[in-house]
């Protein structure tokens, strides 16, 4: 689960947007222009337009058409938006890096104080900020602890905890209370699987989510926050400890959860340091129920406002695996992989220097026509879908078996049990991140 769809993608697009002056949320290229031949400005693709961040598609569909290859001064990287130049995005791992965190550590002032000391201890150690040799090491040991056959044993565990909270709405539905699909259904559904899979007692939910929460502002937010380096320095600070002693007490006396498996992977060369366990729990922790709250939110929105396709599946509880793949497609819950050139390449006829950031769209890619027929249509009856919302290559999500299994089991079991289901209210508030994909809030009624 180690890559969870690239949610810490966002980490370098937060670092583009603090570190370069602004003028209205945006920097912005001119022409030259004298008093008497104004000419007009170039388009720029602008992550921080409330508008763009609410619909991207149409400006993706702009850039596919126009200038699928982009430079943004605005982000100042390369915006990548077909299907075919995000799979080489992805598969280019020579000339593309996925470590974008050490250079901006690096020119970061808090680094240079000392002040964002555990960021940057424990998020070197997350496998999507990680090349080969060191992610191939990391992946292999940590597959050791995250088979299929794993994930397949927690789906009793993943059907009581959805009829637990869908017994908790319908509770809640009928004290008059106002019943919010994502706190109360979204969020806690994946964040209790995987406390439960690394053996975090759900009782430590609130907390969790605190520190989770502080650890967003630094990886999923594109907006400057004062504070925000801080805060997600404290909150990675807290779990790191939270989580170095459930550590020292699984290898006292390990339990039949992945921090025990964690503890004692190894292989005839190589063994997981006790820094890269505490790392990969917080990625875990953190993205295993970022990203999943957004797939089931983002799936569930869209399936009421096309209400048709919401009735096929009360209808045809089969079509839940399909469901799914349709929920990750059409507007998926990260956004981008985020990568750094190595070296100068070419792609899409355009040069990209080393050292430049490379944002290659997800949710673009998945819309392309060239790779998918009507593509902004949804259909959970739609053919097999070649998506990118997972990756591809040697960081394709290995969480994806685990984030389809609870899509499904929770799509299947909101259908049967709540086919009245509807939203309330206006249009739902997203947030403030293209790569962290998802909304805040989805008022619903159950009937």
């Amino acid at each position: 689960m180690a890559e969870l769809i690239q949610t810490a993608d966002a980490v370098i697009l937060s670092a583009a947007k603090d570190l370069m002056p602004v003028a209205n949320g945006v920097e912005v290229l001119r022409f030259a222009q004298d008093d008497m031949n104004r000419q007009p400005m170039p388009y720029v693709f602008d992550l921080g337009n409330p508008a763009t961040n609410a619909d991207p598609f149409p400006e993706f569909a702009r850039l596919r058409a126009e200038d699928p290859v982009h430079w943004s001064p605005a982000m100042k990287a390369w915006i990548v938006t077909r299907y075919a130049d995000v799979k080489q995005v992805a598969l280019n791992n020579k000339q593309i890096s996925a470590d974008r965190l050490t250079p901006f550590f690096k020119n970061n002032p808090e680094f240079q104080r000392g002040s964002i000391d555990s960021l940057v201890r424990y998020l070197n150690h997350w496998m999507v900020f990680r090349d080969p040799p060191d992610h191939t090491r990391l992946r292999r040991l940590f597959t050791k602890a995250f088979t299929p056959t794993a994930v397949a044993d927690l789906a009793s565990n993943i059907e009581d905890i959805v009829g637990h909270l869908i017994e908790a709405m319908q509770a809640k539905a009928r004290r008059g209370e106002t019943v919010d699909f994502i706190a109360d259904f979204a969020y806690p559904l994946p964040a209790s699987v995987i406390m439960d899979l690394l053996g975090v007692p759900r009782a430590d939910l609130e907390r969790v989510k605190v520190w989770s929460d502080d650890i967003a502002l630094f990886i999923g937010t594109a907006q400057v926050a004062g504070n925000k380096y801080l805060r997600a320095e404290q909150g990675a600070r807290a779990m790191a400890d939270y989580f170095r002693g459930l550590v020292e007490a699984r290898t006292a006396a390990p339990t039949a959860d992945m921090i025990s498996q964690l503890v004692l992977a190894r292989d005839d060369r190589d063994a997981l340091t006790t820094d890269e366990i505490i790392g990969t729990c917080i990625l875990l922790l953190f993205a295993g129920h970022e990203t999943t709250t957004n797939l089931i939110g983002n799936g569930f929105l869209y399936s009421m406002k096309h209400r048709e396709q919401w009735e096929r599946l009360v209808g045809q509880p089969a079509l839940a695996g399909g469901a799914i793949e349709e929920w990750l497609r059409y507007d998926g819950p990260s956004g981008a992989l985020a990568r750094v050139a190595s070296a100068d390449l070419e792609i899409g006829g355009k040069t990209i220097r080393g050292g430049q950031r490379v944002f290659a769209f997800a949710n673009s890619a998945n819309r392309d026509s060239e790779a998918f027929d009507d593509p902004d249509r949804f259909d959970i009856g739609r053919p097999q879908s070649p998506h990118m919302t997972f990756g591809h290559g040697i960081h394709f999500c290995l969480g994806a078996p685990l984030a389809r299994l609870e899509g499904e089991i929770a799509a299947t079991r909101l259908a049967e049990r709540l086919p009245d289901l509807r939203l309330i209210g206006g249009e739902p508030q997203w947030h403030d991140s293209l790569i962290l994909r998802g909304v805040k809030a989805l008022p619903v009624a159950l009937d």
